[in-house]
């Protein structure tokens, strides 16, 4: 089978039977495009071999330069892909004895301060109010993203039939078929929800998609991340910032407030609590004010008289 066939068969099994998202599902194809362009047209996946797949890692690293974190993210779904084929049409796995030894780079979560995010708020509050319906239903979109840490594509697969009576909780159908439970403290957002499905109850509606755009079609991240970058200029942040910081920024805020570890790995639906330890890092506004409280020389009674400058 050539190697376009078997990537073809791989996308549909990932989409259908491993229920991946649209985002993920783009993001191995246009790694396996990569690999394809490398290997020529007319090679069938099982005369890939382990020395072919090292000669793709050179051809990055070396020729190509790209940084480790792409080639790790490149060959994780090489590996994916591999381990498919030999399952089904039982060829030796080429990725199988293949062992990266790349630095692996530690980057910090990019967050919005406490004050970014309540001049976001009010600003999509202030909008809501004096726009369209679909501008009130962003702006409990965008509540529910910053109470909660869900990801822009499960708050887009949100049905009318996931959200709670009350609007205290909804379930959430996450990544890889894990759907998980999430609840509203916020009275004001549980009211918000409320009203949002019997909006569209209404409507005669009683399943689909919970969040429409003007069209009433129902949302998709790449409508949402252009808005919500727009609303962010008009508050004059210069930065770009994106749906997927309101979910670290949820995280970061509830580890901060002293939530314990293992309710944010539910709440954000971590299959490995080891992926919601990078959110324990202190913030930098934290860990100055923590210490502006602490003031360990004042505790200590040694304090000095400050130094003058020189006249």
């Amino acid at each position: 089978m050539q190697f376009r066939v078997s990537v073809c068969e791989f996308l549909r099994l990932c989409a259908v039977e491993r229920q991946l998202s649209d985002h993920t599902a783009r993001a191995y194809a246009n790694d396996l495009a990569d690999f394809r362009r490398f290997i020529g047209a007319g090679v069938a996946a099982g005369e890939i071999t382990e020395p072919t797949l090292s000669h793709y890692l050179a051809d990055m690293l070396g020729r190509r330069k790209l940084s480790p974190g792409t080639v790790r993210r490149r060959f994780a779904c090489l590996r994916a892909f591999f381990r498919q084929h030999a399952k089904h049409e039982g060829f030796a796995d080429p990725c199988a004895a293949l062992k990266l030894q790349l630095p692996r780079r530690k980057r910090l979560p990019r967050t919005l301060s406490r004050p970014e995010v309540t001049s976001l708020m009010a600003s999509l509050s202030l909008f809501a109010g004096a726009r369209a319906t679909d501008d009130a239903a962003l702006a409990t979109a965008v509540s529910l993203m910053v109470s909660t840490g869900i990801r822009v594509g499960e708050l887009c697969r949100l049905a009318i039939e996931d959200v709670s009576p009350d609007g205290a909780s909804a379930r959430i159908h996450g990544k890889g078929s894990r759907d998980r439970v999430v609840y509203v403290s916020d009275g004001t957002l549980r009211d918000d929800l409320r009203r949002l499905v019997e909006q569209r109850q209404r409507t005669g509606a009683t399943h689909g998609a919970l969040f429409l755009n003007r069209q009433g079609a129902p949302m998709k991240p790449q409508t949402i991340r252009p808005r919500l970058r727009r609303y962010a200029r008009q508050i004059g942040l210069a930065r770009r910032i994106t749906p997927h910081m309101l979910r670290h920024t949820a995280a970061t805020l509830l580890i901060e407030t002293g939530i314990d570890i293992r309710f944010v790995q539910r709440l954000l639906g971590h299959s490995s609590i080891a992926t919601t330890e990078i959110y324990t890092h202190v913030s930098d506004e934290a860990l100055r004010t923590t210490l502006e409280r602490a003031n360990v020389l004042a505790m200590l009674g040694n304090r000095r008289p400050e130094r003058r400058p020189p006249s």
